[in-house]
């Protein structure tokens, strides 16, 4: 289609039909004029004419004037049919232009967009962003997507400074780094969940119980809960998460027996994670806390905590949910076992608080709001001010949009349509 055709309006016709209604208006005023005239000047002539001759040019003049008027109204329709059809013409080839500008909008595959995204981040959004990177790069085969993991901390790090194109963050934005041209946008949600190992001794209650969130922020917080045994015996979690000592029915204290058998195999062994990451933080503010505030041995990334917990008996520590499942089988990742959270905190595990069985019945769980947030929450996007890069604008785009059927199949919760929409609007300016 030519440039002239696509700059033309849809209120063309319409000022064409009002302009040329007028023009007949102004003819057919001219015709009777003329008619006028010529009837003043039969009749100045024949004055003296007999009644016979008066009759009869009237009715000539009549005769005329009705010639006329017919001449006028099939000129008038000849006109209008001749309009309508060029407006018909006019209101098509609009039509058409604007087809022709949302078609290129939207490229076709493997049109229009092609360069490099390079992207750096939160080990919790490495596995889906991969897969990400795959489909897209399916559809636009002139686009090449490097990704590394390396903890949320990384990712914004490295976006801010521009040595991503992309950073992905696995927690809230913080102010400063708002301040410092953040711009972000929620693609996906997820959940950390503590971990022990398959071969804990007091496997069978704890997984019969759950353990309550004080008894979590006893063991990464304070230090108050030292032992399996602590966390196993509802009663003596109860006085120690409560600041006092545990002590039997008849008020001896039971520290000491902890003591004693804290110098055997019973000491809890706390993992956390030694790299600036979302997880880390996220599991501190579920305990009410920040990173720096956990206790325990620091591990880099989802894959050595996961090892670390699962080659020791007495371990302790949180994973991104897709690090505590496996991929391929979704069960529970080899070697660990899901913590099982006492949600209500009667000291039980009820059938609602019980869906660690596979990723499937977490990721529906988080889903419906059953898992508490923290320890879940959506991961994020993040550049170096609005993407100014067409291939990352039309990725990030892509993600919110078509990207999405690919999320659940990759262990990851959608989030709400209302999120994606806002995301959207971001990235659009608005």
């Amino acid at each position: 289609m030519s440039m002239g055709a696509s700059n033309i309006s849809l209120d063309t016709p319409i000022r064409v039909l009002i302009e040329c209604k007028e023009l007949i208006q102004t003819k057919e005023g001219y015709h009777m004029a003329k008619n006028s005239n010529n009837n003043n000047k039969s009749n100045t002539s024949n004055n003296t004419s007999t009644n016979n001759s008066t009759n009869t040019s009237n009715n000539t003049r009549k005769s005329n004037r009705s010639r006329t008027m017919n001449n006028v109204n099939r000129n008038a329709g000849k006109i209008l049919a001749g309009l309508l059809a060029v407006s018909c013409l006019i209101i098509g080839l609009s039509i058409q232009a604007s087809r022709a500008r949302a078609k290129e909008a939207v490229p076709a595959k493997g049109e229009g967009i092609e360069g490099t995204i390079a992207m750096s981040g939160a080990w919790a959004l490495y596995p889906m962003a991969v897969k990400w990177a795959e489909e897209f790069q399916k559809i636009h085969p002139k686009v090449r997507i490097d990704i590394a993991a390396g903890g949320a901390g990384k990712g914004i790090a490295d976006a801010l400074a521009g040595v991503v194109d992309i950073g992905m963050v696995s927690r809230d934005i913080h102010p400063a780094e708002i301040q410092k041209g953040a711009f972000w946008v929620s693609v996906v949600k997820d959940a950390v969940v503590p971990t022990i190992s398959e071969k804990n001794p007091a496997l069978k209650d704890i997984l019969m119980k759950g353990v309550k969130k004080e008894v979590l922020a006893a063991i990464w917080v304070t230090g108050a809960v030292k032992s399996w045994s602590e966390v196993a015996g509802s009663e003596v979690i109860g006085s120690k998460v409560a600041g006092g000592k545990g002590r039997d029915s008849k008020g001896k204290d039971k520290d000491k027996d902890k003591d004693k058998k804290s110098e055997g195999n019973d000491i809890i062994h706390v993992y956390t994670r030694s790299d600036a990451c979302g997880a880390a933080e996220t599991w501190a503010q579920y305990l009410g806390k920040n990173q720096e505030d956990l206790l325990g041995i620091g591990v880099y990334g989802d894959p050595g905590l996961v090892e670390a917990v699962s080659t020791d008996s007495l371990g302790i520590g949180f994973n991104n949910i897709n690090y505590a499942y496996q991929a391929r089988t979704k069960a529970q990742a080899k070697g660990i076992r899901i913590l099982p959270i006492d949600l209500n905190g009667n000291g039980r595990l009820d059938g609602d608080e019980n869906f660690y069985q596979n990723r499937d019945t977490i990721a529906r769980s988080i889903a419906a709001g059953k898992y508490p947030s923290p320890p879940a929450r959506n991961l994020h996007f993040v550049s170096q001010g609005r993407p100014r890069k067409k291939v990352v604008a039309a990725f990030m785009t892509w993600v919110l949009t078509d990207g999405q059927k690919y999320v659940t199949e990759s262990g990851y919760i959608n989030l709400s349509e209302e999120k994606l929409r806002e995301g959207l609007k971001k990235l659009g300016g608005e």
